[in-house]
């Protein structure tokens, strides 16, 4: 008996083939529909806190000395000498000029000669109202010759007071030709040398003193913060500090000043062209490191803000309205933006008023990948304020650049 042959798709009829082909395609439709399990977005949030902040307003300013001193002559005369290096450090009472003295010596002692020819005259008027006195009570001289007698007496003493004056003031004219330090501090270069005329009272002054320690720093401010901040006071928005307020110092290499300064007073007065007033800060200068003219920016504690919350400004965009928004992870996964009322930035960050709250999680990386009522997956981290840098909560490990936010630590 023989084996029936296998049938081939070539021998099946037409309606057999199509009906084969229609059961293969749909198995590998089946295949195709079935899409890969989706994962959940992951983004980096950082938990907001709310703590007491402090207020500070950096502001330009320019660096003053504290005392400076135009040395001028007081008599005048040919230079002799000069007694200092230009650029160094002078105490006050310092020898700078000297002046030749012979005239003034001259003049001195010709007045102390004026004033013992004007002693020398007194003993002798005295004398003689002496002896009137008893003559005038025997009537034997008249009174006009007494009066005489007296007047003379008076003018010799007069004389004596006038020659006294007059020796005085040779004796300081004397002292002017030793041209000293009224202040301590640098000393400029000097604009004459030995041998130069000078009078006395000049315009042209001879060298410039100045203090440069302590050195103070005048700081331009608006009167319209000025205002905001009385305002945040009366408010209890912001704790005034007190009266001892601390400034620090930026200086224009963008370096920290290492000393720490003091509020001295703020002008009563605001200028009616800019509508600003100055403020006086103070600074210890031990190694010389501020110069009259430099330009700084000086950092002033304001206050403190109570129960603020610092939104970091990666964080923080704008709509269309101009408002500033935010993404944040609510309790349940999803993702929700909320319009935030900010006042100003502190370091890094914005000081938000309104539209958040305690314990809120603000999404720092991976917003712009993420919709509003999206489940994501929030994984916690902070935020280096100097190096702007993302650590792991957990670890505190910074993050390397390009990772994912999904590669983050988890909550």
């Amino acid at each position: 008996m023989s084996r029936p042959r296998p049938v081939t798709i070539r021998q099946l009829p037409m309606a057999g083939v199509v009906l084969l082909g229609a059961a293969l395609a749909g198995c590998n439709s089946e295949k195709a529909a079935a899409p890969p399990p989706q994962q959940q977005a992951q983004v980096s949030v950082v938990v907001l806190r709310s703590k007491p902040v402090a207020i500070s307003a950096e502001l330009p300013g320019r660096v003053a000395a504290s005392l400076v001193a135009e040395v001028r002559p007081q008599v005048g005369g040919l230079i002799k000498s000069r007694q200092f290096r230009e650029g160094s450090e002078v105490k006050a009472g310092d020898l700078l000029y000297e002046i030749d003295p012979a005239p003034y010596q001259a003049a001195l002692d010709s007045a102390e000669a004026a004033l013992a020819r004007a002693e020398a005259a007194v003993p002798n008027a005295q004398a003689k109202v002496d002896r009137y006195r008893d003559l005038i009570r025997q009537n034997a001289i008249s009174k006009q010759e007494n009066d005489d007698a007296v007047a003379a007496l008076a003018q010799a003493r007069a004389d004596v007071a006038s020659a006294r004056a007059s020796l005085d003031t040779a004796r300081i004219n004397l002292g002017f030709t030793k041209v000293t330090a009224p202040i301590g501090g640098r000393v400029d270069r000097s604009t004459l040398t030995p041998g130069a005329l000078v009078t006395a009272n000049q315009t042209t002054a001879l060298t410039t003193i100045r203090q440069l320690d302590p050195i103070n720093v005048d700081v331009i401010q608006s009167s319209t913060n000025l205002l905001k901040f009385r305002s945040a006071v009366a408010e209890g928005r912001l704790r005034f500090t007190g009266p001892n307020v601390a400034v620090k110092l930026k200086l224009d290499t963008g370096a920290e000043y290492a000393q720490t300064g003091k509020l001295e007073f703020a002008e009563a007065n605001v200028d009616e062209t800019t509508g600003t007033f100055t403020v006086r800060a103070e600074f210890p200068n031990p190694d010389r490191l501020l110069l009259p003219g430099m330009f700084v920016r000086a950092v002033i504690q304001e206050g403190i803000a109570e129960n603020s919350f610092l939104v970091p400004q990666r964080a923080v965009g704008r709509n269309t309205k101009g408002e500033a928004t935010a993404k944040f992870v609510g309790p349940d996964g999803k993702v929700e933006e909320r319009v935030l009322a900010t006042s100003r930035n502190v370091g890094n960050n914005w000081l938000v008023e309104q539209g958040v709250k305690d314990g809120d999680k603000v999404i720092v990386e991976g917003a712009q990948l993420v919709r509003a009522g999206q489940t994501v997956t929030g994984n916690e981290v902070t935020i280096d304020e100097a190096s702007g840098e993302l650590k792991a909560a957990n670890r505190q490990a910074a993050l390397p650049a390009g990772q994912a936010p999904g590669q983050t630590a988890k909550n």
